[in-house]
């Protein structure tokens, strides 16, 4: 009897577990109005984020970071300089501490009016205003001295929060990560 009522246990529990699988690994929904084809969906560690590109504003800017994601470039990316107050930085896939980049050349400025503010997602770059290539930065709140000097690619429009979550640091140790990062339209 004690066998029988054990061995039913491990099977409802095995299919309680098959059951909640497909709703943990289902894709945040994106929120109303947002082409599925200028969205990205960013896993991290801390949870999920969507942020919105502008091609509108930075064409190029916005074509090199799903070029990218859509390379799986963002996957296991950690987030290497979050500074509280200020921004999260990542997307140095190539050595994961700020002072790479991807295998495509830089891109030029592409500054605009749009003013840098919370969830805001601009384009980190070097020194000169040509040099943003895969890294970029969301910010946590008010940035306007950034504006004009740094390219605005997009808007995080879901999952804020955990953003504001990541670990501090510059350098962060033991850093939170990007899991996954896809644009919203290839997400099956």
């Amino acid at each position: 009897m004690i066998r029988r009522l054990l061995a039913a246990f491990s099977v409802a529990c095995a299919l309680a577990v098959v059951a909640a699988a497909p709703a943990s690994a289902q894709a945040p929904k994106l929120p109303p109005n947002v082409d599925p084809q200028n969205a990205i969906i960013m896993q991290t560690t801390k949870g999920p984020v969507i942020f919105v590109l502008r091609p509108d504003i930075a064409p190029q800017h916005a074509e090199r970071i799903k070029t990218l994601a859509r390379e799986g470039y963002y996957d296991n990316v950690p987030f290497h300089r979050v500074i509280e107050g200020f921004m999260a930085q990542t997307g140095d896939g190539q050595y994961g501490n700020g002072t790479g980049g991807s295998r495509y050349p830089n891109l030029p400025a592409e500054f605009s009016n749009v003013p840098f503010k919370r969830g805001t997602v601009g384009m980190a770059r070097a020194s000169s205003p040509n040099s943003a290539n895969s890294q970029f930065f969301i910010t946590f709140g008010d940035a306007s001295f950034l504006n004009g000097q740094y390219t605005v690619v997009g808007q995080v429009v879901s999952g804020m929060e955990n953003v504001d979550k990541l670990k501090r640091g510059e350098p962060v140790q033991n850093p939170d990560k990007i899991i996954s990062m896809k644009v919203a339209a290839d997400v099956k």
